[in-house]
C-alpha cells in the first residue's frame, strides 16, 4: 500500500501563484486540450516549435504547452490544491519518486510507444522508486551525459591522450599543467556545479543503488564514499586558484575562451558554452574515475521523460501528443537544440560533442546520477562545497550520513517496512 507524501512535497515548497490552468479542458475550437507543463526553461523556445507543428497538424487535439519559471515548486503547489495539468515534462531525480509514491501518475506500461525506449532508460526510472510498484510511469524521451568536456583542438595541438584510469587522468593533468596550461575550470560558487564532478565519479567508485542500500540499513555512505570524496579533492588541485569565487557562467565562459583544457560538467553545458564562442571543437570523455578501465560507467541519467496524470480525462488524447513527441524527426529537433541524448532506440544524429562517449550510450553502459537520489532538503551540493573548501573528509561523512537519516527518515521506515514484509 503506497504512503502519501505530501508532507514531503510541503516541506519544501514556497508559495506560489496559481499560474497554471485546470487540466484536459474541452473546447479551444472543439478540440480536446492537451495540457502539457514542462520544467526545463532552457527548452522554452522548442517546446514552442513542437506545440505550433503539433496544432498545425491535429484537427482533433490542442497542445497546449507551459513553461513556467520554477515548474517544480510550482507542479507541487498545484498537486497539493489536487490541480493537475494532463502531461507533465520532469526530469528523472527524486521528485519524480514523490510523485510515485504520492500516487499522481498514471500507469503507462500500455503505451505502445514504450517497445521503442532503450530499456537502460526504463531500468534508471524504476531504480528511482524508493520501493518497487507494479506499472510505469514515465515515458523517457532524452538523457544528458556527465563526465569531462575537452578541448579536442588543444588536445590535438599539443598530442594529450584520453585517459582511460584515474592514474592516466592525474598524469594528464600534471602534463598539462607542466605546459603552462590549467588542466580544469570548476566554477564552484554556485553550488550544484559540485555535484558534476561528484556525480561522474561516483557512478565509477559507489554501488548504482548506494542510496537504497543505505535506506536498507545494510550500509553507510561513510564505506562507499570516501574514495569519491578524496579524489574530489585531488581534482581541484587541478583547477583555477579560487574555485569558490567563479560560478558556473564564469566556467563556461573561461572553457570558452580557453583557458582551460578541460571541464568537468555534463553536455547541458554545451549550448551555454558555444554561446561564448560558436565555433569552439568540443569533445567529452567519460570520468576515468577507476583504476580499472573497465571499472568506468558513463554517467547518465533521464534529462527529460513524459509522465501522464491519472486525473487525465483522456489517455488516448495525450497518448497521440506522446506519439508525435517521440516521431524521429521532432525528437532529432530536440536533440540538435539542446546537445541531448535521445532515450529512443532508433538511428539518430548525436552532437559531436558526444563522439567521446557513443560507445557506452550505444552499448547501455550507464548509470544514473547519485544526487537523483538526495533530497532537496539536504542541499548535499552544498554539502560537498564546504567540504572541498574545509577539506575534512572524516567531517563531511559523518554529516552526510546523519543528514541523511534525518531528512530520509519517513522513506527509511517505509522502505524497510517493505523489505520486513517481503
Amino acid at each position: 500500500m503506497k504512503k502519501k507524501m505530501f508532507s514531503l512535497f510541503l516541506a519544501c515548497l514556497m508559495p506560489a501563484p496559481l499560474l497554471l490552468s485546470g487540466c484536459g479542458d474541452s473546447g479551444h475550437e472543439g478540440k480536446t486540450v492537451v495540457e502539457l507543463v514542462q520544467y526545463k526553461p532552457e527548452a522554452v523556445e522548442i517546446f514552442n516549435q513542437v506545440a505550433e507543428k503539433f496544432n498545425s497538424t491535429h484537427d482533433d487535439i490542442y497542445l497546449k504547452v507551459e513553461s513556467p519559471n520554477d515548474a517544480m515548486t510550482i507542479l507541487k503547489t498545484q498537486f497539493v490544491r489536487e490541480d493537475y495539468p494532463d502531461i507533465i515534462g520532469i526530469g528523472g531525480d527524486i521528485n519524480y519518486s514523490y510523485f510515485i509514491d504520492s500516487d499522481i501518475l498514471a500507469d503507462v506500461s500500455d503505451y505502445a510507444g514504450m517497445a521503442d525506449i532503450n530499456p537502460g532508460y526504463i531500468d534508471i526510472l524504476e531504480g528511482l522508486e524508493f520501493v518497487p510498484t507494479e506499472g510505469t510511469y514515465g515515458v523517457p524521451y532524452v538523457a544528458n551525459a556527465a563526465g569531462i568536456l575537452y578541448n579536442r583542438a588543444m588536445f590535438k595541438e599539443h598530442g594529450w591522450e584520453i585517459p582511460k584510469t584515474w592514474e592516466e587522468l592525474l598524469a594528464l593533468c600534471e602534463q598539462i599543467k607542466s605546459e603552462g596550461i590549467l588542466p580544469f575550470y570548476f566554477g564552484f560558487k554556485d553550488t550544484w556545479t559540485c555535484l558534476a564532478p561528484w556525480n561522474a565519479l561516483a557512478v565509477d567508485l559507489a554501488p548504482a543503488d548506494v542510496c537504497k542500500q543505505v535506506n536498507s540499513g545494510s550500509t553507510t555512505f561513510s564505506e562507499h564514499y570516501r574514495d569519491v570524496a578524496e579524489k574530489m579533492l585531488e581534482l581541484v588541485a587541478y583547477g583555477e586558484e579560487g574555485p569558490f569565487a567563479y560560478g558556473y557562467n564564469d566556467a563556461c565562459t573561461a572553457f570558452a575562451d580557453g583557458e582551460s583544457a578541460m571541464y568537468t560538467i555534463g553536455s547541458y553545458a554545451v549550448p551555454q558554452i558555444k554561446s561564448v564562442n560558436p565555433d569552439m571543437d568540443i569533445d567529452s570523455f567519460v570520468m576515468p574515475g577507476s583504476s580499472d578501465a573497465n571499472g568506468n560507467t558513463l554517467n547518465s541519467g533521464v534529462d527529460l521523460q513524459f509522465c501522464v496524470t491519472k486525473a487525465c480525462p483522456n489517455k488516448e488524447a495525450a497518448y497521440k501528443v506522446l506519439d508525435f513527441l517521440l516521431e524521429d524527426e521532432n525528437i532529432q529537433m530536440y536533440l540538435d537544440d539542446q546537445k541531448a541524448v535521445p532515450c529512443k532506440s532508433g538511428n539518430f544524429t548525436l552532437a559531436s560533442n558526444l563522439d567521446g562517449m557513443t560507445e557506452y550510450i550505444t552499448s547501455g553502459n550507464m548509470t544514473d546520477y547519485q544526487d537523483h537520489y538526495y533530497p532537496t532538503e539536504m542541499a548535499v551540493d552544498a554539502q560537498i562545497q564546504t567540504f572541498l573548501i574545509n577539506q575534512d573528509v572524516d567531517k563531511f561523512l559523518s554529516k552526510f550520513d546523519s543528514d541523511w537519516k534525518r531528512y530520509n527518515r519517513d522513506i527509511i521506515r517505509m522502505v524497510q517496512e517493505y523489505e520486513a514484509n517481503h
